[in-house]
């Protein structure tokens, strides 16, 4: 089994990614395209800023673009536009070489059901996954459901080996969760590839340190390795170093 430090990877959202990456020997996860607009109009500084993120780094996960995109939309012509932007998504990937890439659910409580999202999800992806190469794996993110049910039940039921689960144990620790994240971690587990990690203080996504907020992040961890031992790790702060101060202080790295 390869080490924790070998399955971690450190968000470019964080300013001291590159640096922080290079002095320990992990990956990146390229962020800088969450915002479709950079994929567009931005393009040539965006391209020119993340191959300076990626010199020197040998391994990378991409996150896909999210803001208002959702597979189980109400309206056909807002599932066609995030049909299109997760084609884009996946191109500008392949263009950096990476074949791991992180989706949104695109779920809003109060906007969306879930006797609706779920088989309309459903149905998405399942028309969706055969236009994707075949070495990509999609991790579909956690980000506002209330528990594990909804993200499970999509990927139990598309039933497709490069269709997995990324759990963010931020999102699973806010207000709008009712599940206990070690709850999220069990309910996962058998489809878990990936995990965003970062803390809070059970109310609100603060993307906080792994060692500031109420979350045992020790429990978690050990709960993620014994179960899941082959997924992937990044940490997803502002700045990464305190996250990885913690981590060489509890014996990850």
């Amino acid at each position: 089994m390869s080490s924790f430090r070998e399955r971690l990877y450190i968000s470019t959202i964080a300013g001291d990614a590159r640096e922080l990456a290079l002095e320990e020997g992990v990956g990146l996860e390229i962020a800088d395209y969450c915002t479709a607009c950079n994929m567009d109009a931005l393009f040539d500084e965006t391209d020119r800023a993340v191959r300076a993120k990626m010199k020197g780094v040998d391994r990378f996960i991409y996150h896909c673009a999210y803001n208002e995109l959702c597979p189980a939309a109400i309206d056909p012509l807002v599932r066609e536009h995030t049909a299109r932007r997760y084609d884009q998504s996946i191109r500008m990937a392949l263009h950096y070489g990476i074949r791991k890439v992180v989706i949104h659910t695109g779920y809003i409580p109060q906007v969306y059901f879930p006797e609706w999202f779920v088989p309309e999800s459903v149905s998405f992806w399942r028309s969706y996954l055969p236009t994707v190469p075949e070495d990509v794996t999609i991790c579909l993110e956690n980000v506002m459901e209330s528990d594990p049910e909804l993200p499970v039940e999509i990927v139990r039921r598309v039933d497709d080996p490069r269709f997995r689960l990324c759990l963010d144990t931020g999102h699973a620790n806010t207000r709008l969760s009712r599940a206990p994240v070690p709850v999220w971690i069990e309910k996962m587990a058998p489809w878990l590839c990936h995990v965003h990690i970062h803390n809070n203080d059970g109310e609100t996504d603060l993307h906080a340190p792994l060692g500031q907020g109420v979350l045992d992040m020790n429990v978690l961890l050990r709960q993620i390795e014994e179960l899941c031992p082959r997924a992937t790790y990044t940490i997803e702060n502002i700045s990464a170093a305190a996250s990885i101060r913690w981590l060489r202080e509890n014996k990850y790295m």
